[in-house]
């Protein structure tokens, strides 16, 4: 393959989170064989690796470790295409999930602060959870959270 191609192919993966950080370790003879494998394709890499074992009846740790994985990790990726399907073996985006600091017990209090007294500014309002929950928060993440629960209302800095 063409270094332009190739720098091309790693840039897309990089941007679907696919490229394997560690390609260097897959010692599988397949991808030092051929040109059709990929070490850089995580997707890929994993996919063979458990196709090694289910078709080719390689000892799970074998395998995990010729294409640079921990055991471990062979059953959580074994597991997951087994759920879902190849598309389960795209990593997901990393980070919470949901708003997990700022739950529905903390911006319940916020609102009644609020509706006790609507001159109350984020950095104030960040305050009353540390005190009250012991959470650090950052104001700015204060104002999301409310404009998120009440779309017409915005929150001034104070």
């Amino acid at each position: 393959m063409a270094k332009r191609s190739r720098d091309r192919k790693a840039e897309e993966l990089a941007k679907t989170r696919t490229l394997n950080p560690h390609p260097e370790a897959v010692q599988d003879a397949g991808f030092a064989s051929s040109e059709f494998f990929d070490a850089a394709d995580l997707v890929q890499v994993k996919y063979e690796m458990v196709r090694r074992v289910k078709v080719d009846g390689a000892a799970a740790g074998a395998a995990a470790r010729s294409f640079g994985f921990s055991r471990q990790s062979y059953y959580t990726t074994a597991a997951a295409l087994a759920a879902g399907g190849l598309p389960a073996l795209v990593p997901t985006k990393p980070g919470p999930r949901r708003a997990h600091k700022l739950s529905d017990p903390v911006l319940d209090h916020l609102g009644s602060l609020l509706a006790a007294d609507p001159s109350l500014g984020s950095s104030q309002l960040a305050e009353e959870v540390a005190d009250r929950f012991g959470i650090s928060v950052h104001p700015r993440s204060v104002e999301r959270a409310l404009a998120r629960r009440e779309p017409n209302r915005s929150r001034k800095s104070g």
